[in-house]
């Protein structure tokens, strides 16, 4: 081993080498204190780069890591630890020591190529925020009680997910949650389970229909649904009273239900990329009432006076069903024999719409009208202001 060292001659600086054969045991001990110091030099580094975010930050992203040693972090600083970055290593699955992190909110393990997430993490009890974004987890990856942890915010995005994981359904907190570009099929009805939910993203998936069943959640403002196999919306999507944003483009929906109308909130319609229908189109498909829906039709388009003294609960029941006929010049109702009629609705004065909606008879539309739009249709024009769809996007 050679080295060169500085030496003085008559006043002159020169470099003079220095031989070293033996390599003593001493030598080798300090140059492990000196590859240490090294490793906690870099760390160091990270981490005051991460506390130019804010203390409690510990950013070990990005260092080609393939396993998480906690050896030269102090017990100190995995207690101080809030957020802790990940992201952009070679982690075949989340380890194990991640759990010493206690007191962490937020844990960023995007981009690892992991397939297997420890349980571990369900001892993090203050985890809010798990983002796991492109990675190669599926339903299997998790651990049996993931659905414990307090999870505010779930994003899984780029995966391999066929299914919603039964654990999923179980975050009881959760807001927020991202499975956009897995190999979803199919919505569980158990979603309606999620009642904190505000957003809702499953973008780039399989999905060829949307649950009643989501409608039944009071919070959500953000739903995603663009690039799938969607070929219908469920009417009952009108108790989504919350709903702002609706991103339906790049699916198969060929209508739209007329209960659309209903979301107040609603300020962005994404529709580009769909079979849309282009020229008016009418569907009479119309099967005779049965004997029980006339009994009721009768009682309810002539406010005939009942009570529960009257008649069973059921019979009760079935009348509280009545729908009333949009047709503004119809006073009638329905039940279960209706005529559905597809008509373009003119919304923000620019663009229409085609929506389904349901008239009590075929004598509700105008056949021999020169005008293709049924008489029902004047009135939802007027009643759809261009506040209430700041943004309709079909191109």
């Amino acid at each position: 081993m050679l080295f060169m060292t500085p030496t003085c001659n008559s006043g002159h600086w020169h470099w003079t080498p220095l031989f070293i054969w033996r390599t003593t045991k001493s030598a080798i001990t300090s140059l492990s204190t000196i590859l240490k110091s090294s490793l906690r030099c870099e760390m160091d580094l990270h981490e005051g780069a991460a506390h130019g975010h804010g203390e409690g930050v510990l950013d070990l992203s990005r260092l080609n890591l393939n396993t998480l040693s906690l050896v030269e972090i102090s017990e100190e600083r995995k207690m101080g630890t809030k957020q802790l970055y990940l992201s952009f290593n070679r982690l075949p699955s989340l380890p194990g020591s991640v759990c010493m992190f206690s007191n962490l909110e937020f844990l960023d393990i995007s981009n690892n190529g992991l397939s297997v997430i420890c349980e571990g993490i369900t001892w993090l009890t203050k985890l809010r925020t798990l983002i796991a974004k492109n990675n190669r987890l599926d339903e299997f990856s998790l651990p049996k009680e993931f659905g414990s942890l307090p999870l505010e915010v779930l994003n899984l995005s780029g995966n391999r997910f066929e299914e919603m994981p039964a654990q999923f359904l179980k975050l009881q907190r959760l807001q927020s949650l991202s499975l956009g570009g897995n190999r979803l099929q199919s919505i569980p009805a158990e979603i309606e389970n999620l009642t904190s939910l505000e957003m809702l993203y499953l973008g780039g998936n399989l999905i060829t229909s949307i649950p009643p069943e989501l409608a039944n959640l009071p919070y959500l403002s953000y739903l995603v649904l663009c690039d799938n196999r969607i070929q219908g919306v469920p009417p009952q999507l009108t108790r989504l009273h919350s709903l702002r944003s609706l991103s339906l483009h790049n699916n198969l929906l060929t209508y739209l239900p007329r209960e659309i109308l209903s979301l107040v909130r609603l300020q962005e319609l994404s529709l580009r990329g769909n079979p849309l229908v282009v020229r008016f189109v009418k569907e009479m498909t119309y099967d005779p009432p049965s004997l029980l829906e006339l009994a009721g039709r009768t009682i309810k388009s002539r406010n005939v006076p009942y009570s529960s003294c009257d008649m069973p609960s059921h019979l009760l029941h079935y009348l509280d069903l009545a729908s009333k006929c949009p047709n503004p010049k119809c006073a009638g109702v329905y039940f279960d024999s209706c005529v559905r009629h597809i008509k373009f609705v003119d919304f923000c004065g620019k663009y229409r719409l085609p929506l389904m909606h349901y008239l009590c008879s075929p004598e509700c539309t105008s056949p021999c009208s020169s005008n293709p739009q049924s008489d029902a249709e004047s009135e939802d024009e007027i009643s759809v202001p261009a506040y209430r769809l700041q943004r309709v996007l079909l191109g």
